[in-house]
């Protein structure tokens, strides 16, 4: 169903194909773990990274690798014709003839669907400015599924940066498509754009606070994003709210007894490091559910699935 499509938005998907990819990464779980194939030999995907990245770059390269396929990368466009003054629609038509799928994270919001554009391979979207950043929607829905078994009347805090967090825009939108109730929680220079709240008022009006105790004993999940230094334009902003929230032991005394904390990742101090041995932590099984998630969307926007 996927075979051929360009990946931009999680907008781009059916609720019938956000669970058809969960059915094909719960396969992928041992070929992700080291169990020897080829479905996707002779293939090769170009990772184009704009930015920084450590997860989404080498989990989508370990994906591809473990399906037996190759790699094309960068990840210093310095190192590149870009440095020379080759436009990015340029760079994009070159990657495209060498290669079968092009996964591209750029600074500039829009520039993932420029680049399918000019591409005629698929091209997946993995971070665009303060826009979007679908698989990562994708294993973050397919950890907390796998946590609950669904997403109906299921209460989802968003905890952080929602202006900014590209992350928590896209899986705003999703949770909210699937019957969750949502809160945002945060600073209010910090809270959710106006055109993501427009679209989530159409189906169920959300809590928003800047207090987290206010809320933590109601939720099911509370997902934690960083405040990003690299986003604000006034440092003297950043400032302002930097480490205006912990999660930490005390908190979580508040919380239920199975509630769930997620994170994209990396984190700085939002969440303290004893956090990680409670049964609260979710954020490491998160960061490996990007290996077969995106193994099961690169197979099939391939075809091989």
């Amino acid at each position: 169903m996927l075979k051929g499509k360009d990946i931009v938005s999680i907008k781009d998907f059916s609720e019938k194909e956000i669970f058809e990819i969960f059915e094909v990464a719960k396969e992928m779980i041992p070929y992700a773990k080291g169990k020897e194939n080829d479905f996707l030999r002779g293939k090769i995907l170009a990772t184009l990274f704009f930015e920084p990245s450590t997860r989404t770059r080498f989990s989508f390269e370990t994906a591809m690798q473990r399906l037996g396929g190759g790699v094309l990368s960068f990840a210093d466009p310095k190192s590149t014709s870009l440095s020379k003054g080759e436009t990015l629609a340029d760079t994009i038509r070159m990657m495209d003839s060498y290669s079968d799928v092009i996964v591209i994270r750029h600074s500039y919001e829009g520039a993932a669907r420029l680049a399918a554009k000019f591409a005629e391979h698929p091209v997946i979207n993995a971070g665009d400015g303060a826009g979007q950043h679908p698989t990562q929607t994708l294993l973050d829905l397919f950890t907390i599924h796998n946590s609950f078994g669904t997403f109906k009347n299921l209460r989802i805090g968003l905890l952080g940066d929602l202006k900014y967090g590209r992350t928590v825009h896209s899986l705003a939108i999703a949770l909210s498509n699937l019957g969750s109730k949502l809160y945002f929680i945060s600073p209010k220079i910090l809270g959710m754009p106006e055109h993501i709240m427009r679209e989530i008022h159409e189906k169920e009006k959300p809590v928003v606070t800047d207090n987290i105790n206010d809320v933590i004993g109601d939720l099911d999940v509370l997902y934690v994003t960083r405040i990003q230094k690299e986003r604000f334009p006034d440092i003297t902003e950043y400032m302002k709210i930097a480490g205006s929230y912990r999660v930490d032991l005390s908190l979580l005394e508040k919380s239920k007894k199975d509630l769930i904390i997620m994170h994209p990742l990396p984190r700085v101090d939002e969440i303290a490091p004893e956090v990680d041995y409670t049964s609260h932590a979710k954020y490491f099984e998160q960061a490996f559910n990007g290996v077969p998630v995106r193994m099961a969307i690169l197979s099939m926007v391939l075809g091989v699935r």
